[in-house]
C-alpha cells in the first residue's frame, strides 16, 4: 500500500509543480502564492488518502481470518479516524478563525509589496 502511494505521488505531483513554474517565483509573495497553490491541490489529495486508507482498514478486518490479523486492521481503522479527524478540525478552526476575525483568506495577486509603498532607498 505504502509503495502506491508514493507510485501515485510521483505521478501527480510533477505536474502540479509544472504547472506553477510558470509563475513569478522571485519575489517573498511569490513563493508564499507557490507553496498556497501547491498546497491547495495537495489537501484534498492527502485526505482522500486518509480516506482510502480508513476503508482499506474496514475492508482488512472483514477480510481478516485471525485475530492477531484483525488486531491490525483495527489499527489501520483506528489511525485513519485519527488522521481524518486531526485534518477536518484543524481544517474547522482555521475556518473558524478566518470567519471570526474577518480575515481575507484568498491569496493576493499582483503587486502585494508593502516595501513598494515606503520611501526608503534600496
Amino acid at each position: 500500500m505504502k509503495t502506491l502511494g508514493i507510485a501515485a505521488l510521483s505521478f501527480a505531483l510533477p505536474s502540479v509543480v509544472a504547472a506553477q513554474v510558470t509563475e513569478n517565483v522571485t519575489d517573498l509573495n511569490g513563493v508564499i502564492r507557490f507553496i498556497t497553490d501547491i498546497l491547495s491541490v495537495a489537501l484534498p489529495l492527502i485526505i482522500a488518502a486518509a480516506v482510502v486508507y480508513f476503508i482499506y482498514g474496514i475492508a482488512k478486518y472483514v477480510l481478516a481470518g485471525d485475530e492477531g490479523a484483525k488486531e491490525a486492521a483495527k489499527d489501520k481503522i483506528v489511525y485513519g479516524i485519527i488522521a481524518l479527524f486531526v485534518m477536518v478540525s484543524v481544517w474547522g478552526l482555521v475556518n473558524i478563525l478566518v470567519n471570526s476575525f474577518g480575515l481575507d483568506n484568498t491569496a493576493p495577486r499582483g503587486n502585494t509589496d508593502p516595501l513598494n509603498n515606503l520611501n526608503l532607498p534600496r
